[in-house]
Order: C-alpha cells, then structure tokens, then sequence
C-alpha cells in the first residue's frame, strides 16, 4: 500500500516512538524513516493501524471515535525492534496533553538518545539505549544523564563509560518498577 507521508512520523499512528527505535537509528537499507515518513513503504509494506487512520483521515489512533479498538488487543505483549510496552499508555498521553507537548518531549528523548549512542554505545547497547530511552520518563532520563557526567569523563575507555551508563539506567529502572528487556512473543 501506499502511505500519506506523515507531518510528524517519530510518532506513530498507533502509539510507538518511532524516534526511539533501533532501526531509526541504523545506516543502510533496513533504516526506518519512521510511521509513513519518506520511503516507509519500502520497509513496511504493510500496516494495518496506519492503513485504518490513513483510510479515516486521521493522524493518530486516538482520534478515532472507535479507539482503541480490537486491533490493540495484545499489542503491548510482545516487542519487535521497538518496545510495546507503554504503546496505549504514550498515545493516550499525547491525547491528553496534545501533539505539540508531546513531540517537544518525544524530541528531547531523541536527541539524548542520540548522545548515548554517540558517546556511550560500545558497539552492543542501542537496543538497550532505545529501550531505557522509551520506558523511562524525561525526567528520569535527564537524571541519568547527569550522573553519567558525573560518573564518566571523556578520557574514560568507551567499553566502561556504556557500563557505567548501563548501570544508571538499570538502577533508575528498578527503582521505578521498569524492566528494560523487550519481550518475544509467547508462542501459543
């Protein structure tokens, strides 16, 4: 199918933070523009959550009269490249709080996920970066950062500022009831 480009595509129809997700973040072919962003069709060729908005004229699931509808039964089970998690959680934020916040937040989270994987990826940890990034609130996300600037210098070798960096996040998640392992899905 093809998709309407998107004004706002690190956000997508149904809920996920595309901006946060591994595969934004990667060189080459599998490189995701994000929810119908320029050239969204050539690495998801379908969906149905954006097909369904697409075909009502609408941006994002919420402003659907039927939302959430079935289509979201499950869907925060298992994960694929991006966490699930707080998928329903996130879009009924952005409903409350409105596209314009929500995005200022989105891209605070974009741009610290982008230092973390400039400065603190070993070569191993985008994933978990993208994860934490996701499931953690920007207030305890700019925590963490600052205390790696306290906990790490740039002479530091690379391999111990990621577990340094590691370490805070995992910390911060436990504190807050968080895990930060993506989930397979249960095979039936």
């Amino acid at each position: 199918m093809e998709y309407k480009i998107r004004k706002y595509p690190l956000f997508s129809a149904c809920g996920l933070n595309c901006g946060l997700c591994p595969r934004c973040h990667t060189n080459g072919k599998s490189k995701c523009p994000g929810c119908s962003g320029a050239g969204f069709g050539a690495v998801h060729p379908t969906c149905g959550l954006l097909s369904c908005c697409q075909r009502r004229g609408i941006e994002y699931c919420f402003l659907c009269e039927e939302y959430p509808c079935k289509k979201y039964n499950g869907a925060d089970l298992s994960d694929s490249f991006i966490t699930h998690k707080n998928q329903l959680r996130d879009l009924n934020k952005a409903k409350e709080i409105g596209m314009e916040i929500y995005e200022n937040e989105l891209n605070e989270k974009v741009v610290i996920l982008e230092e973390l994987l400039k400065n603190y990826d070993d070569g191993r940890r985008k994933s978990f970066y993208c994860t934490a990034v996701n499931l953690l609130d920007l207030q305890d996300v700019k925590a963490v950062m600052a205390r790696m600037g306290d906990a790490t210098d740039l002479e530091m070798p690379l391999k111990m500022k990621a577990a340094a960096a590691i370490r805070l996040f995992e910390e911060t998640a436990e504190k807050r009831g968080v895990s930060l392992q993506l989930r397979k899905k249960v095979k039936l």
